[in-house]
Formats: C-alpha cells, sequence, structure tokens
C-alpha cells in the first residue's frame, strides 16, 4: 500500500513536471488565444496525465512517447505557420471585420457561424453601450472580439495590415478601396521598390503607416 501511494505521488510529481516543460515549450501565450492546435494538444496531455497516475502499473514511457510526439508536432507546426502565411489563414484562420462604422456586416457573421447574442455579450464585455459607438469590431481567429470605439481617445483606430510576409493583402486593399499599384506607388514614395523584403506593412485610421523589414534587428 505504501509502495502504491509513492508510486502516485512520485507519477504526480513527475506528470505536473513534463506538462509544465511542455507549455514551456509551446511558447507563452494566453488562454484565449490559443489556437486549435494548442487545445487539441492540451486535452491530450490532460488525458496521458490523468492515465498516468491513476494507473500505477502503466509504464511511464507509454506517457513520455506521446507527450515528446505532440510536442514535435506542435513545433513543426508552427515552424510551417511562420514560413507559410497560406498555412496559417488555412489552419488558424483570419480575424473578420464584423462591424464596419456602426454597421453590422451580417454575411460575415453567417460565414463564421457568429450570432447576435454573442455579438452583443462580447461587446457588453467590452464596456460597449451601443453598437453605433463601434468604429470596428474584429473577431480574431481565437473567437475574441476586439472592439475600436469612434471616441476611443489616443487611438489611431483599426489598423489594416497591407502586407505580411511579403504578400499583399487584396482584402485590406479592397476595404480602403485602393489598387495594387496605389500601395506600390506609396512606398516607392517611402523607399521601398518591392514588397518582398517587407514583413509587415499597415496603415491606420489616421494615414499613419507602419512598415517593418524581414530579419531586421
Amino acid at each position: 500500500m505504501e509502495l502504491e501511494i509513492g508510486k502516485i505521488i512520485f507519477r504526480t510529481i513527475f506528470t505536473y513536471s513534463m506538462i509544465v516543460l511542455v507549455f514551456r515549450l509551446m511558447g507563452k501565450r494566453e488562454i484565449g488565444e490559443l489556437s486549435l492546435l494548442d487545445v487539441v494538444i492540451f486535452i491530450m496531455v490532460a488525458e496521458i496525465a490523468v492515465f498516468t497516475i491513476e494507473d500505477p502499473k502503466r509504464q511511464l514511457l507509454e506517457a513520455i512517447i506521446p507527450v515528446v510526439l505532440l510536442v514535435i508536432i506542435q513545433r513543426f507546426i508552427a515552424w510551417v505557420s511562420l514560413k507559410s502565411k497560406w498555412f496559417r489563414d488555412w489552419f488558424e484562420g483570419k480575424p473578420s471585420v464584423i462591424i464596419n462604422q456602426g454597421k453590422i456586416d451580417e454575411y460575415e457573421m453567417k460565414k463564421q457561424r457568429y450570432n447576435l447574442n454573442d455579438l452583443m455579450q462580447q461587446l457588453r464585455e467590452q464596456g460597449t453601450k451601443s453598437i453605433e459607438d463601434v468604429a470596428f469590431a474584429i473577431l480574431e481567429p481565437s473567437g475574441k472580439l476586439s472592439v475600436f470605439e469612434k471616441n476611443q481617445e489616443d487611438s489611431s483606430g483599426y489598423i489594416l495590415p497591407l502586407i505580411m510576409d511579403g504578400e499583399i493583402q487584396q482584402e485590406s486593399l479592397k476595404k480602403l478601396h485602393q489598387s495594387t499599384e496605389w500601395l506600390m506607388e506609396q512606398l516607392k514614395t517611402k523607399g521601398y521598390s518591392t514588397t518582398q523584403a517587407i514583413s509587415f506593412c499597415s496603415v491606420d485610421q489616421q494615414g499613419n503607416w507602419y512598415v517593418d523589414l524581414k530579419d531586421e534587428h
């Protein structure tokens, strides 16, 4: 009996340490910002931890191998996401503009399977009293609603990403009612002749531009 209790204590401490290590390797992210893969891995690691502690007869190697494999999968997909915007958008999803200048985009809401009750609840949680007060409301891939109110002080409003990983964001240009040619002309006036060297480029409602080059320190 004492031997069994000792095993449970040891396995509990070991499993706790293993899970902490796994979460550290996965990087620092808030619960509301977890990707689909992160959530799946958390659930699977929790299940592995349960059978490791509850059944002392199982070998610890039966828990270590799947956990190590899960970490490898997570790190590999994170690396692919970093290198490929297409994969990142497909796997994690893209932010969606739900409210634009006080107007609800019902089509986008249906596309995201997002209803009015969800919208009103998240607006209340943000402290927003009326939809008319909202300049932009963006549904993030994590499911969190980012709200930019019209009367917010010291705010430049919603930031539109124009270039990500060297690729021009056509959806953002459509929202600005501008073309690729217009974007290239703007970049040329700022000293950039090509988009390939640009990691991220954005513009806000006040017309303020931000350009970050790849591998810039």
